[in-house]
């Protein structure tokens, strides 16, 4: 079975994925999302911002903020999208480092899921061999970027993580296809933020054209507070209301403008 989570990744600086995000920036954007959802939440840490050392305080800055599994990457920092040319690897003795100190870091049931993209720089097979590794080092998941679909889940011994991104260099598969395949996990990387981005074209658009924009085309008012949890609060604040007083004797015996 395919589980579903919930991926915290670094997109609301407007910036393409080329490392631009620092681990302060990180830990906000999980804590606000942890207050809105229960779903369990996959953040994408990149290469761990710095040495093994570094991922140790990564992964416990993280997990207090309230990650449920960690992406660790064995890119060369800055990395850049696994979608994108020009990558560049750490040796493979580095990231097994890195990944023992994840393991070794966290508190709770963190997971960690250790991510090659050693695919595109150094072949399958190498990025097989690294993923390998990354397991016997303590991973509990395994994501070999651009790879051999149907080849990974068969090569490895251990829940792989598949990412879907939209217009990528991945296949589009369903989730029952990659559940057949032998995958646990699957990405659709961006797929929100896409259809975010299409709707908002469309309804700019419309204005830019029309003049004018009604609710039909865009999520209603009451739709945009139902996700808020805006009726939760009204409830809130009529039970802890304090009457007002009025009494005269309430008001201030001096007022700036007055004598």
């Amino acid at each position: 079975m395919v589980k579903k989570w919930l991926t915290a990744r670094r997109l609301h600086l407007g910036l393409p994925d080329l490392g631009f995000m620092d681990l302060t920036q990180v830990v906000e954007h999980t804590m606000a999302i942890r207050g809105v959802v229960d779903l369990p939440r996959v953040v994408d840490a990149d290469t761990g911002f710095g040495n093994a050392i570094n991922v140790s305080h990564t992964v416990r800055t993280l997990e207090q903020a309230g990650a449920s599994a960690i992406q660790l990457e064995d890119q060369h920092a800055p990395k850049r999208c696994g979608h994108f040319s020009g990558k560049e690897l750490v040796s493979p003795e580095e990231m097994v480092n890195k990944v023992r100190a994840a393991v070794d870091a966290r508190r709770h049931d963190l997971v960690i899921i250790a991510r090659t993209d050693a695919c595109a720089v150094e072949g399958f097979d190498a990025a097989i061999d690294r993923a390998s590794r990354y397991l016997e080092a303590g991973a509990d998941v395994t994501f070999v970027e651009l790879a051999d679909l149907k080849q990974v889940p068969r090569r490895l011994a251990a829940p792989q993580l598949l990412n879907i991104v939209l217009g990528g260099k991945t296949p589009i598969v369903s989730g029952a296809a990659a559940a057949e395949m032998g995958f646990s996990l699957v990405l659709y990387a961006n797929a929100a933020l896409q259809g975010a981005v299409h709707g908002m074209q469309i309804a700019l658009k419309t204005l830019r054209d029309t003049g004018v924009l009604d609710e039909a085309s865009v999520a209603s008012f009451e739709e945009r507070q139902r996700l808020v949890g805006k009726p939760a609060y009204d409830a809130m604040e009529a039970r802890y209301a304090t009457p007002s007083d009025t009494s005269p004797d309430m008001t201030p015996a001096f007022q700036f403008g007055r004598e």
